[in-house]
C-alpha cells in the first residue's frame, strides 16, 4: 500500500512560549490533515511562522515591538510565504520512505502534477537527500535520492498516484479548518490575517 501525506518541517524550537506546542522533535516532519490536535496545529503555525521570520524592508511595514507581534511579523506579511517541506511517500509494504529534500517547500507540490500531466520529467523535491518523481510510461518512480549510491525507490501507477495527490488537498483543506478555529481561540487579534497567511502559505489546488 502506498501513503501520501503533506508534511511540515518543525524548525529548532526548543525556547517557544508564545503558546503550547507538541513535542514533535525539531528537524522532523510533522503530516498536515484534519485531525490534529490543537498543539499540532500550534506547532505547525510556530513552525510556519518561524519559517518566515525575516527582517522587514522598504517594501514591508516595521516590525511590532510586542513579542507576538513581532513574532508573527514575517507570517503575516510576506509574500509569497514558504512552507519547509513536501510531500511524504510511504510503501508500507516494503518500508520504503521518501521525504522532501532541503529547500523544498509545500508550495511547490503541483510540480508532481506536471510529472503526470506533462513531458513525464523528473522534478527536484530539495536536497540532501535529493528526492525525485519521474513518470515512465503508466508509472511514476519515485527515487529516494538520487544522488545515492544504492538508491531506493518507489513504483506507482500513475492511476493510483493521482487520487493520492487529490486526497492530499482534501488533508491540507482540513488542516485549515482546524487551523482557523485554533487561531480564533490563541490569537484572537490576528486569527483572520493568520488564516488568511496558513491558506497562502499551502495554496490549494484542484485536478480532476
Amino acid at each position: 500500500m502506498i501513503t501520501v501525506r503533506p508534511v511540515l518541517e518543525i524548525p529548532s524550537h526548543d525556547s517557544f512560549g508564545l503558546w503550547p506546542v507538541s513535542d514533535v522533535p525539531s528537524y522532523d516532519f510533522m503530516a498536515l490533515d484534519g485531525t490534529l490536535t490543537p498543539d499540532a496545529v500550534g506547532t505547525a503555525v510556530m513552525a510556519l511562522a518561524i519559517g518566515n521570520d525575516v527582517d522587514p524592508g522598504d517594501d514591508r511595514p516595521p516590525r511590532p515591538g510586542d513579542p507576538l507581534g513581532g513574532f508573527l511579523h514575517g507570517l503575516l506579511t510576506v509574500d509569497p510565504l514558504f512552507a519547509a517541506g513536501g510531500l511524504e511517500v510511504t510503501d508500507t509494504v516494503t518500508g520504503t520512505r521518501l521525504v522532501p529534500g532541503c529547500c523544498a517547500g509545500l508550495e511547490d507540490r503541483g510540480d508532481w502534477w506536471h510529472v503526470l500531466d506533462g513531458d513525464g520529467s523528473a522534478v527536484w523535491l530539495g536536497h540532501d537527500p535529493s528526492p525525485s518523481a519521474e513518470r515512465r510510461g503508466s508509472t511514476v518512480r519515485l527515487t529516494v535520492d538520487a544522488d545515492a549510491d544504492a538508491g531506493q525507490w518507489i513504483d506507482v501507477p500513475v492511476a493510483e498516484l493521482r487520487p493520492l495527490l487529490a486526497a492530499v488537498e482534501e488533508d491540507l483543506a482540513g488542516f485549515l479548518s482546524l487551523a482557523a478555529r485554533w487561531a480564533a481561540e490563541h490569537l484572537l487579534d490576528h486569527a483572520e490575517r493568520v488564516g488568511d497567511a496558513l491558506a497562502r502559505a499551502v495554496a490549494l489546488t484542484s485536478r480532476d
